[in-house]
């Protein structure tokens, strides 16, 4: 099996790609649609159904589930997710089908005898998972789609029974969690085996799981023979999910978080998505300092956006929870006068401090994955799912063949205790049951004289907030290229820890200079993976897959 990198590619056609032979393309340049995502042949399902006369949301239906074929460690029907759209007649919608807990769950169920938290119990094995959603958040979309779920399903049922070539990267995902899947599995598992760059994965568990959904619907995943097999492996292992659990979950249509930046219009996902609340405090809070002036990557740019980035995880932390669960102050946190007042400390020659920038005073996976859709008629959809880490608990269901999320681990375990993101929370993200746990995953779509204008969106844990914060910046602010906008180094701050992380290839010179006015800062591994479209001053739409994985581009 050979898989070619094309780095950049600009067409009008698209040539069908196979499941043994296939390519990865960076960067597309097309008229009628186009799909970027985790995967090429995930795109190429999604593009499959724009060239059938489906629309965006049929695109994106399409391409989730072949991801949860292709994309094991992130793509799922375990885990959840948001789906942020613009439609042709104007209408913005916003699904959430974040994973909940399930009713067993309590407030200090991670905690020992002494009150210490133990995060592997909520990182890892069969404690860790959320209620999944992915499914019921698929059947919610599908009454803004045109083709029957029949149509959709079928890439992916036939990437799953008939099998694909994997690449190096899967390859060496895969290999490097072997023992974890072998330690925390009831049952063996496809997953299980020492894997190479070229091997086929067949899984016929799963097919069969993705048939019962197509033939039955959503009660093919949350009740019957998959439900069945979903509770086994819980009992199995000890976990909480029930019967009862399954059938109760809801995907819910909540209002799209709307806002305005320069004249253009930000569409992205509400509560229990803190990117929503987060982006539009992040954009508020710089909107007046001349950033275009200064440049990209400029001292001044880089350092401004870093502190902003400071106070909106430091209100992140304090204030964000489920809206059907706690009351949030969205509209002071989000207002002018309060994003005047949180940035009136900010020194533009050193660093702030996190010990002395708090909350703001109100009066009341890393492995995530991403993907992209604009079609010919003006529908755009942006949608972020995940299993929390790579390949979730790492517990995948015995006989259905799909991994489960370890979601419960984005609860506040305990006030003040990091996630594995690094992340702290107080009580207004504690575990509670049915209660939706705080993503930072940040769908989002920006529309210029009220049409779509960009769709972007990224994994990364916490770093998804900040990716897009900058990606949208890097558009709207500092006009670069589409290739420049998501391949760009990017850098992150979220308040705790104190320091500033950058990508390997962030330039030494910046570095030093953020140094020498007080800033820690932590080089870390690649930041997320950001999937662009972009309307070019033609009218065409640009493609974007990242350079850091196998993320493809497709259209026509």
């Amino acid at each position: 099996m050979r898989i070619i990198i094309l780095l950049l590619l600009t067409t009008t056609g698209y040539a069908q790609q196979n499941a043994y032979h296939y390519t990865v393309r960076k960067n597309v340049t097309v008229t009628h649609g186009a799909v970027v995502s985790a995967h090429p042949l995930a795109s190429e399902a999604g593009l499959q159904m724009l060239q059938q006369h489906g629309n965006a949301v049929d695109a994106a239906i399409a391409t989730q589930l072949a991801l949860a074929v292709v994309y094991p460690g992130a793509g799922n029907l375990g885990g959840g997710g948001f789906l942020v759209g613009h439609l042709k007649n104007g209408k913005n919608i916003a699904i959430d089908y974040r994973e909940a807990a399930p009713a067993k769950a309590s407030r200090d169920m991670y905690l020992d005898k002494s009150g210490n938290a133990d995060t592997k119990l909520s990182q890892d094995g069969h404690l860790a998972p959320g209620v999944p959603g992915t499914i019921a958040g698929i059947y919610a979309s599908l009454p803004y789609a045109r083709l029957p779920i029949a149509t959709l399903i079928a890439p992916a049922i036939t990437l799953a029974e008939k099998g694909f070539v994997i690449t190096a990267a899967e390859a060496k995902n895969l290999n490097a969690h072997q023992e974890q899947f072998k330690q925390l599995n009831t049952k063996s598992c496809v997953f299980i085996k020492t894997w190479k760059e070229g091997d086929t994965l067949i899984q016929k568990d799963l097919a069969n799981t993705l048939k019962r959904i197509r033939d039955k619907g959503r009660a093919g995943f949350y009740e019957g023979e998959t439900a069945k097999l979903i509770v086994a492996e819980m009992q199995r292992g000890h976990g909480l999910i029930t019967t009862a659990d399954l059938k109760a979950y809801k995907a819910k249509e909540r209002t799209a978080v709307v806002f305005n930046y320069k004249g253009y219009e930000v569409v992205t996902m509400p509560l229990p998505s803190s990117g929503g609340v987060a982006l539009q405090q992040l954009m508020g809070m710089v909107e007046k300092y001349p950033l275009a002036a200064w440049g990209f990557h400029s001292l001044q740019s880089v350092q401004l956006m870093i502190e902003a980035e400071r106070r909106a995880y430091a209100d992140r932390a304090a204030f964000l929870g489920d809206p059907d669960f706690v009351k949030v102050p969205v509209k002071q946190l989000t207002s002018k006068a309060y994003l005047a007042e949180r940035m009136k400390d900010y020194d533009p020659t050193k660093a702030g401090s996190s010990e002395q920038t708090k909350a703001g005073v109100v009066a009341e996976s890393m492995e995530t994955t991403h993907l992209s859709v604009m079609d010919a008629d003006g529908n755009a959809v942006s949608v972020t799912t995940t299993l929390n880490g790579g390949y979730g608990s790492k517990v995948v269901v015995g006989g259905a063949g799909f991994f489960l999320n370890n979601e419960m681990d984005d609860f506040s375990v305990k006030p003040g205790i990091p996630n594995m993101y690094g992340l702290v929370g107080a009580e207004a993200n504690a575990i509670a049951p049915g209660k939706r746990m705080l993503s930072s995953m940040t769908p989002s779509i920006v529309l210029k004289n009220s049409q779509p204008y960009l769709v972007a969106g990224t994994p990364g844990g916490s770093t998804i907030i900040t990716s897009v914060f900058q990606t949208l910046m890097n558009v709207l602010e500092f006009n670069l290229p589409a290739d420049q906008v998501v391949n760009a180094p990017k850098f992150h701050h979220q308040w705790l820890p104190d320091e500033v992380a950058v990508e390997p290839d962030f330039p030494d010179t910046l570095t030093l200079q953020l140094k020498n006015m007080g800033y820690k800062i932590k080089t870390m591994g690649y930041i997320g993976r950001t999937e662009v479209i972009k309307v070019n001053e033609k009218g065409q739409l640009e493609a974007v897959g990242d350079k850091r994985g196998d993320d493809s581009a497709a259209g026509y």
